[in-house]
């Protein structure tokens, strides 16, 4: 029996990574545009100009490929009993605690959240986004609605990612691997996703 297992296809890899660097060139220019003191950031990444007219298209990209995951993840993204459960504990995930936590199947309760919070997230930067992308064409209340709307779904979903972020590096070391290279260990499976090593076992 080999001792590694395939976790993600190269499509599935291939999405993340657009996504993720869609989401922080949007997330940059973005941040570049919304505060004199992080303009820095413009000069960083092509000048004013370029940054304002390329964050709504780094917008564009990042939710055409969170829309392909999405319909590629959303069946396995459904929370059940268990996962409800591991979310009023998963503070011992935060802990690297795993001990007597529900276990998980290809994703984890926490996974799933933040996918539901990133298409939520996305839904709204995409439609309050197309609202000040053509601010002369909207009524003054929609505009203004926008105007809180886009940085304040913006700060939720940037902190999800860090988060994210912070989990697959410093939490569970191997996530990322996974996510590289599509295979992780058996050993890895069983300690962290050991319902969906058993299912993928009996394949």
């Amino acid at each position: 029996m080999s001792r590694s297992l395939a976790r993600f296809s190269f499509a599935e890899r291939a999405a993340h990574w657009m996504a993720a660097i869609s989401f922080i060139y949007a997330a940059l220019t973005g941040l570049s545009l919304w505060s004199t003191h992080l303009y820095w950031l413009a000069a960083v990444l092509g000048g004013g100009p370029t940054v304002r007219w390329g964050h709504p298209w780094g917008g564009i990209v990042f939710a055409v490929v969170l829309g392909f995951i999405f319909l590629n993840w959303a069946g396995q993204m459904r929370l059940d009993a268990d996962d409800r459960k591991w979310l009023a504990e998963s503070h011992k995930y935060a802990m690297n605690e795993e001990e007597g936590l529900p276990e998980p199947g290809r994703f984890n309760a926490g996974q799933k959240m933040l996918f539901w919070v990133q298409s939520a997230c996305t839904l709204l930067l995409f439609a309050s986004g197309f609202v000040l992308w053509w601010p002369a064409q909207m009524p003054r209340t929609l505009l203004s609605a926008a105007v809180l709307i886009h940085p304040a779904t913006a700060i939720v979903a940037i902190a999800g990612i860090l988060v994210h972020v912070y989990m697959g590096l410093l939490v569970v070391p191997g996530a990322l691997h996974g996510m590289v290279r599509g295979e992780v260990s058996r050993g890895w499976a069983a300690a962290h996703h050991p319902k969906w090593l058993r299912e993928t076992s009996k394949r």
